[in-house]
């Protein structure tokens, strides 16, 4: 097992908090296993196994607590008032009006609670309501490369961490996937993986009344990973296709798409005005296996396949991500994170003087003086004008910041 200490560092000073941990990802990213670990961690500083309560809804055997009142009553009978009860409670948005029953043993008992769900959208609507101020979020990814590349060396994989690395760039980082050595296994628990995560988390969800125009939608979200989109480039690129689909019923996929974690859609910030600029979002997916399962792959594809990784590897590290835009052009991506920003520029390959040139002048227009970093699989480094250029594989594997 892979401890997931990216994120466990994170959340542990709030072990003992009053507010509530909600962690959500996209389905099988490994949020049941960082529950899990985070139990471990506790009962090893003494915590007893009476104060922890562990509620999984994916198990058949919780099924009949999916209701706010049976969940209630349930917690009301464990939960003792003579000591600190730890609550876990995964695969939360399974229960109607939840929010209603963690809100009430939040303010009524000494309790810590952690919930976790396939959802982007937990901490909106009327659990935003009920808990305004008094949640903090984590948003779990598939293994970064360090983790796939930990997960493999313990599994006495011996291979060299470049041959590792073209492994993760292939097939993604989901922790079942990344278990399997035969190409077949991998390709098959993967698919499966995509159509669980369609069918639960965005078609039965939202009621989705054409499954089949969803899936169109989210293909070509999936094969233009870290391209600019909207819904009406993307109606009218597949109704170019022969397949009509207006831009109002686009919107209301993406919308579906984003919030059941598969793909992010990042907003332009303008640094020189200082402000989002609410047009032209690029869309980044979640893992490069669904790239791999959705698409074809091209030799030119790998800018793109690189961008998106190092999206992915940020949001991992706790970032914030915006892409820049300057009054010179746009800087892939500003990575903020408390008071500390970072500029990055992502390229496959410097295979010419142009492209340096192009990826170095990427980073004109910005007057600050904060880091800036060019990332390429290069393996030569050149870095120049105090901007830092970093071979991508030592870059996936550098302690995370």
């Amino acid at each position: 097992m892979v401890i997931r200490e990216l994120y466990l560092k994170r959340i542990r000073p709030f072990y003992h908090s009053e507010l509530i941990k909600v962690i959500t990802g996209v389905r099988r990213c490994g949020k049941s296993t960082v529950i899990l670990q985070i139990m471990d961690e506790l009962k090893n500083t003494g915590i007893n196994d009476e104060q922890i309560i562990y509620i999984n809804f994916e198990d058949y055997k919780f099924h009949k607590l999916a209701t706010a009142d049976l969940l209630y009553e349930y917690l009301q009978q464990r939960i003792r008032k003579t000591h600190k009860t730890y609550l876990f409670i995964d695969e939360i948005q399974n229960v109607k009006n939840f929010e209603l029953v963690i809100n009430s043993f939040r303010a009524t008992d000494d309790v810590s609670i952690f919930i976790t769900g396939s959802n982007s959208k937990l901490l909106s609507g009327e659990l935003a309501s009920h808990l305004t101020g008094r949640t903090v979020e984590f948003i779990l990814r598939p293994f970064t490369f360090k983790e796939y590349y930990d997960f493999q060396i313990k599994k006495g994989n011996n291979k060299k961490s470049d041959t590792i690395l073209e492994e993760y760039l292939e097939w993604g980082g989901f922790p079942l996937v990344a278990q399997e050595d035969d190409h077949n296994s991998k390709h098959v628990i993967l698919s499966n993986l995509f159509d669980s995560i369609v069918l639960k988390d965005i078609v039965l969800r939202n009621n989705v009344s054409s499954p089949q125009a969803l899936l169109r939608v989210l293909d070509y979200i999936i094969a233009n990973s870290s391209t600019t989109v909207s819904g009406n480039s993307i109606a009218k690129a597949l109704s170019q296709g022969g397949q009509d689909i207006s831009a109002p019923t686009v919107y209301d996929y993406l919308k579906s798409i984003s919030e059941a974690c598969v793909c992010d859609f990042v907003q332009r910030y303008d640094i020189r005005g200082k402000t989002i600029l609410s047009y032209q979002e690029k869309a980044y997916v979640c893992d490069l296996g669904f790239f791999k399962l959705r698409k074809n792959r091209v030799k030119d594809e790998f800018n793109y396949i690189i961008e998106s990784l190092c999206y992915n590897e940020l949001i991992a590290r706790g970032y914030t991500v915006y892409i820049g835009k300057t009054h010179r052009g746009e800087v892939d991506f500003i990575a903020e994170k408390q008071e500390t920003r970072k500029y990055f520029q992502v390229a496959y390959l410097l295979e010419s003087e142009q492209t340096i040139e192009r990826e170095f002048n990427g980073f004109l227009g910005i007057d600050d003086s904060y880091p800036k970093y060019l990332i390429s699989m290069d393996k030569l480094k050149l870095s120049r004008d105090g901007i830092v250029h970093i071979p991508l594989i030592d870059w996936l594997l550098s302690p995370e910041d």
